[in-house]
């Protein structure tokens, strides 16, 4: 799927086939709402042949759909950008989706992008002006690249597999899971509702060994890959409202295809809801806006159609720009 030495990693095994205020910055006002976000979704460079006569770049519907379902709307981001022009799309959004996929995580455009939105929502932070991050699967180790400034991947093989969680103590104190009803939290460490399908990955030694990324982010849950390597499944940021998850939760509700292992339980579709619900609740914090509802409508993802990819792809609906 892909190699260390080039440092592309694939996130999804198909990829291309397919309010609270703990640990944050006392800076940080934890009164913000704001009814009407938009996460921004870094789009991802197409390699797949069958989809490239359809576009330069993508985004899967399940990730929008996503970020729906928590009540929020969403702004595609091109990786072709000048840095001006992303400083202007931060002033807009309220929170930003790292999406999985594959790319180069230290010299691709998508690196080079998240890089300038990583700085600013650090800067953003620490003025008190409150700006989440998720990452799912690629987007959680373009995260920690970010964060310990090199890439610190090792294969991690779980691909196409459901897994249960196995949590850590500082799980039931998080921001994330603390408000998850207690049978949730028990069906999350006992049923397979976490959809994984990554070649690689942070495994738990390196980043207890690593200064930057233990100080940075709290370790929430672990798992064992198919090679006996443990690895980071779960972490968020301990003064930053930054995110990471190496599992799917979109796929719980949002992806079909019978021959991959998509968790659709009753606990799975739940697990799904109160992720979704819990990052734009984040995004709700953030008071960045539009300057006029005509810029802001021209910008939004509705302006442009999913195209039906089931028939060759593990998607049903992708989003190309």
């Amino acid at each position: 799927m892909s190699n260390t030495g080039s440092s592309t990693h694939v996130c999804l095994l198909f990829a291309c086939c397919l309010c609270c205020s703990k640990a944050l910055p006392a800076k940080l006002n934890p009164e913000a709402v704001n009814d009407r976000p938009v996460i921004g979704i870094l789009t991802q460079i197409v390699s797949d042949e069958k989809m490239k006569p359809f576009g330069r770049t993508y985004i899967p519907s399940s990730y929008v759909k996503f970020t729906e379902s928590g009540g929020s709307r969403v702004m595609p981001i091109r990786l072709t950008l000048k840095t001006t022009e992303y400083e202007k799309i931060f002033s807009n959004i309220n929170g930003l989706l790292l999406i999985g996929g594959a790319a180069d995580l230290e010299t691709s455009d998508l690196a080079r992008v998240a890089k300038i939105f990583y700085r600013l929502a650090l800067m953003a932070n620490d003025d008190g002006d409150y700006f989440p991050i998720w990452g799912t699967c690629m987007g959680m180790q373009l995260l920690t690249v970010l964060v310990a400034g090199e890439n610190l991947l090792e294969s991690t093989a779980a691909e196409n597999v459901a897994l249960p969680l196995d949590l850590t103590p500082e799980a039931s104190s998080s921001r994330m899971f603390q408000a998850f009803p207690d049978n949730l939290m028990k069906a999350l460490t006992s049923e397979p509702l976490t959809g994984n399908f990554h070649q690689y990955g942070v495994a738990v030694k390196t980043f207890q060994e690593n200064e930057k990324l233990q100080s940075f982010f709290s370790l929430l849950s672990t798992n064992v890959a198919e090679n006996g390597v443990r690895f980071v499944s779960t972490i968020e940021g301990k003064t930053y409202p930054f995110y990471g998850v190496q599992w799917h939760p979109e796929v719980n509700r949002f992806q079909w295809n019978t021959r991959l292992n998509f968790p659709h339980s009753a606990h799975a579709v739940l697990l799904s809801s109160l992720v979704a619900e819990f990052f734009v609740n984040e995004g709700r914090r953030s008071l960045h806006h539009f300057d006029n509802p005509e810029e802001e409508a021209s910008s939004l993802i509705y302006t442009n159609t999913p195209v039906y990819a089931g028939n060759f792809t593990a998607y049903e609906q992708l989003y190309f720009f």
